[in-house]
């Protein structure tokens, strides 16, 4: 008996993974035969639940081999070499048959199975359980069923609410077919299911559960939902006042609504009022005043106080670290592919915390805020220190001839990136000076960065990668970082919009622009733009929301939930010039320019993604979305 359960469990978690494919209306036989067995024993009853939460994205894993980071190379941010999905969005060559990144049919699969955990967790009868596990499990399994969601609707917009209907299979497909519930329906939903989730979970967990979502992860989706739905994509949007259901009712907001920026900024507060986190500072360096150890900390120090919630939870680093550090020759695996575009290197600011670029000629040339310190000369080389180098003190030189352009920027941009003739280091006194030019150490075959930089935030530079060290990483999925922004955001459209609600306090969202900056070694932000006025304001916390996050998967629906993405995430992508021949080490005086790397195409349909075409052919009250 016990070996045929056993083999029953292996097949309903290879009957999981083999149908992900499939949509959630396909009909699974025998169910309730396997089903009765499991809520009798709690060792099953928790394999299940680890079933349920094993469709959680795993967000370290920055190679999208399992759809989940897609978004990382899909946006004007940055280009990944290595994974085709991306280049589907990037050349705008899919459509309702050839969609990268689908996971419709993987999230309802798990929204059912959610379902039926749900509805039997608490019957277990297995005299070693605890009801504290089976009430944290159910706590736990309800706040993913939100969650997902939540997934659902930033890639489609408006779903279709399950809600607790455990789907029966058995009747006909016709039967099962269902419309659309609104945007506002929605919404609605997800933010009733995650403030019962956040009074139901603990502040914290025990070792046993880290991981595991809390009350702050609660909250935090409730925060970013709500941000979304105030910005222009998902508030009076006229792209989508002829996406209705059959029966003629409108499936997204037609009237924008200030009030939306009030909820948003009500949820961000209701996160930090919680008082369990606080920006990461690295207390052993320099007592918390260094600006590059308490940038590279978020993502270096697991499980520390900022974090909110980690997609994945407790990982090995391999996965971010390899394809984040250049194949030079120095052995070991590394991938190299994830690279900062050129308009991501000129988002940072200077060291004296102005922005130095404000626009861009039509040839790509930039516009630059002379108040800045930014050098229009900017190719020329002149010898300086790389602060982060410094930082790391691991037996290599920090000073070295480079381009302009890279001297005195602010200390996240030298955690960010990192740029060619530059010494890539893998432990102490072990490294070398890589070259992205065509040919060269840094250039092999197609493991190379597009643009000619690489993303640096996620290779563990005092380990030695080439031995097989890569450490481990706690993903930043929410942060206290980001929820900061959330709120200086809606804050400060509220003053824009001229509503205003209990919460939304200006005073206290600059206090908090001005602690997320002293962070990152920079003065406030009114100091650096005396006199800015509410539309300067809300475009340079735009511009830090570009900084601050950075490669942390942002991005992709920030450009989209603004409803800009028609202009940064299509047209040309820039980047150093890596078709310039070199070898070895060497880097050609040509590569130093800007150069397209990458013509992208992005049109006003590709904001939403489009309904699979099976399930349309299926579910015939499914409304496509617009333009597809």
């Amino acid at each position: 008996m016990k070996y045929r359960l056993k083999y029953l469990l292996l097949l309903l978690c290879m009957g999981c993974a083999l149908t992900a494919c499939d949509s959630f209306l396909d009909r699974q036989e025998d169910e309730n035969m396997t089903f009765e067995k499991i809520w009798q024993q709690v060792s099953t009853t928790r394999q299940y639940f680890f079933q349920v939460m094993g469709y959680l994205p795993d967000d370290s894993d920055v190679s999208s081999g399992n759809n989940n980071h897609l978004q990382l190379g899909a946006s004007d941010e940055a280009s990944m070499t290595w994974n085709w999905t991306q280049r589907y969005i990037n050349f705008g060559s899919w459509n309702a048959s050839t969609m990268p990144h689908n996971n419709f049919n993987r999230y309802y699969e798990a929204i059912r199975d959610c379902n039926i955990f749900l509805q039997n967790v608490l019957t277990c009868s297995d005299p070693q359980a605890l009801q504290s596990d089976l009430n944290l499990w159910y706590n736990c399994a309800r706040w993913a069923r939100a969650y997902y969601y939540f997934l659902l609707m930033r890639d489609f917009g408006p779903v279709f609410l399950v809600g607790d209907e455990l789907m029966d299979f058995s009747a006909s497909t016709s039967s099962l077919a269902r419309p659309r519930d609104t945007w506002e329906e929605c919404v609605a939903y997800v933010v009733a299911e995650m403030e019962e989730c956040a009074r139901r979970l603990p502040d914290a967990h025990t070792s046993a559960y880290m991981g595991c979502p809390t009350k702050g992860a609660a909250l935090a989706v409730i925060s970013r939902l709500r941000l979304y739905a105030a910005r222009d994509l998902f508030n009076g949007n006229s792209l989508y006042r002829r996406v209705v259901n059959p029966d003629g009712e409108q499936l997204f907001p037609e009237a924008y609504d200030a009030q939306k920026w009030v909820a948003a900024a009500q949820a961000a507060k209701a996160v930090i009022d919680t008082r369990q986190y606080a920006l990461y500072r690295d207390m052993d360096v320099d007592n918390g005043t260094n600006p590059y150890a308490n940038y590279l900390g978020i993502t270096m120090k697991t499980w520390n106080k900022e974090l909110i919630y980690v997609g994945g939870g407790f990982r090995s680093r391999y996965m971010a670290g390899v394809h984040t550090s250049p194949n030079f020759g120095k052995g070991g695996t590394n991938y190299g592919g994830w690279g900062p575009t050129q308009q991501q290197v000129d988002a940072y600011a200077m060291s004296n915390g102005r922005y130095p670029i404000t626009g861009y000629e039509s040839d790509g040339t930039p516009v630059i805020d002379e108040t800045s310190g930014y050098s229009s000369a900017e190719f020329a080389k002149t010898t300086f220190s790389n602060p982060f180098v410094a930082y790391l003190d691991l037996g290599v030189s920090s000073q070295r001839e480079w381009p302009q352009m890279y001297k005195d920027r602010e200390p996240r941009f030298y955690v960010s990136v990192f740029w060619a003739d530059s010494p890539w280091i893998a432990g102490e006194g072990n490294y070398g000076i890589v070259s992205f030019c065509q040919g060269a150490n840094g250039h092999q075959s197609h493991d190379y960065p597009k643009p000619g930089y690489m993303v640096n935030r996620y290779y563990d530079h005092t380990l030695n990668s080439t031995a097989g060290q890569w450490g481990n990483i706690t993903f930043p999925t929410f942060r206290l970082g980001e929820i900061y922004l959330n709120y200086i955001e809606a804050v400060l459209e509220c003053e824009r919009n001229g509503v205003t609600g209990e919460g939304v306090d200006r005073a206290e969202a600059m206090a908090l622009w001005d602690e997320l900056r002293d962070r990152s070694g920079m003065d406030p932000i009114e100091e650096v733009y005396p006199g800015a006025s509410v539309d300067q304001l809300v475009e340079l916390v735009r511009k830090e929301r570009r900084v601050e996050p950075a490669f942390e998967g942002h991005r992709y629906f920030d450009t989209r939930t603004w409803k800009i993405a028609t202009t940064t995430d299509g047209g040309p992508m820039y980047g150093m010039d890596t078709a310039v021949p070199a070898s070895g080490t060497t880097t050609a005086d040509a590569f130093w320019r800007r150069t397209v790397f990458e013509t992208r195409v992005f049109r006003s349909n590709h904001y939403l993604y489009p309904f699979p075409q099976r399930e349309l052919d299926r579910n015939k009250l499914l409304t496509q979305n617009y333009g597809w």
